[in-house]
């Protein structure tokens, strides 16, 4: 949708997260900013050497994320040097940050290397200034540290795996909601085109019988129909095919964007039926106007499919009565007719058939169940009850 007053969606979450998202390397630098200023004090670091170690050890957290195994060589690096002088500093947790990061985002070769350097580096440090004493306390000590700094970042791994499988699946979900979508979306244009399709053909057919017996005088009359009914046929089959375009193409006659036929248009059909040869009664109790328009199609459609197959399969003379009941929330059809036809069975009278098929989907969308079958006696019906609340 675009044009003024247009609103452009995203992906849920995406808008929430915008506000509050910090670049990554502005929570880094954040970061080493707040460990420099906490390890920097009076006794901490003497002289120059030592601010320089300070900022060696801490300004690679920086591009800690960009450049994982980088930033930790660097740390390492001024860390060695720091050991080689023998400057003792607290900003030393720079080198568990960066070994951290390390473990979570580089490859698992180059966090076990990392997790070994650090552990030599715990050995050496509890060797040159561990109490006296104390050797193996303090490097165990350090040592935990390290090993608690590598699992954060495991765990930080195996999160962050999670929630990309996690969002992989939906994708996956998504395309095959998408998927399902056209397949049903394709189904029920093939209904469209066959209802109407299968009846406007019917019709003319029929029509054309009549018009070998017709009289010179009506013979004008039922080429009319023959057309009307033709191009009424042609109309709902571009309308159809109309669904397969693109939603801004603007092609076709306006006549092929016109609203969908409904109860109020059975009249007419009615009315091209009794054209046809089969006499038809239509009876309409309550308010159509309250139906939604989709299940008014579905109505017309299975009227216009239910005296289809009256028309090609009862015998001449056969009357059909069609009636429709509107009330809150339940539409209910029933077609009838006296053909006597109705004892050797009609295609799709056992379940087969790509009408009545087609016949019960269109009900099953509504939450309806089609009866289709012979009546006592002579003739066929067919009832459905619909509820339009409850569809898709």
């Amino acid at each position: 949708m675009t044009g003024t007053g247009a609103v452009r969606t995203g992906p849920p979450g995406a808008l929430a997260r915008l506000p509050g998202r910090v670049p990554p390397l502005v929570a880094d630098a954040a970061l080493a900013a707040a460990l420099f200023l906490v390890t920097l004090g009076p006794g901490r670091v003497a002289d120059g050497t030592g601010f320089a170690l300070q900022t060696a050890l801490v300004l690679p957290l920086v591009w800690r994320r960009r450049a994982p195994r980088s930033a930790f060589g660097v740390i390492a690096a001024a860390a060695l040097v720091q050991w080689l002088l023998g400057v003792q500093l607290p900003a030393d947790a720079a080198l568990l940050v960066a070994l951290g990061t390390v473990t979570a985002r580089a490859p698992h070769r180059s966090a076990w290397a990392a997790g070994l350097v650090a552990v030599a580096g715990a050995v050496l440090a509890a060797a040159r200034w561990a109490p006296e004493g104390r050797f193996l306390a303090s490097a165990a000590a350090m040592t935990a540290a390290v090993a608690a700094s590598a699992l954060l970042g495991a765990n930080a791994r195996i999160r962050r795996a999670a929630r990309a499988e996690r969002l992989a699946r939906l994708e996956r979900d998504r395309d095959e909601r998408e998927r399902r979508a056209v397949e049903e979306e394709r189904a029920r244009i093939a209904r469209e085109l066959h209802d109407s399709v299968t009846h406007g053909l019917s019709v003319v057919v029929a029509l054309a019988d009549a018009l070998g017996h017709a009289r010179p005088a009506d013979s004008s009359a039922v080429t009319a129909r023959i057309a009307e009914t033709g191009r009424q046929a042609l109309t709902d089959m571009r309308r159809a095919l109309g669904l397969l375009q693109d939603a801004g193409t603007d092609a076709g006659p306006r006549d092929d964007r016109r609203s969908p036929p409904g109860i109020a248009q059975l009249g007419a059909l009615c009315e091209r039926m009794e054209a046809a040869g089969l006499v038809t009664r239509l009876r309409v109790d309550g308010e159509a106007a309250g139906v939604p328009a989709a299940a008014q199609l579905t109505v017309h459609r299975l009227v216009q499919e239910s005296l289809t197959n009256t028309l090609r399969h009862a015998p001449e003379g056969a009357r059909a009565e069609v009636r429709v009941s509107c009330a809150p929330g339940t539409v209910t059809v029933e077609v009838t007719d006296d053909g006597r036809a109705a004892a050797t069975g009609r295609p799709g009278s056992a379940g087969s058939g790509r009408g009545l098929t087609g016949m019960r989907e269109r009900a099953a969308a509504f939450g309806g169940v089609l009866e289709a079958g012979p009546r006592p006696g002579d003739g066929w019906r067919v009832f459905v009850r619909l509820d339009p609340g409850d569809a898709p």
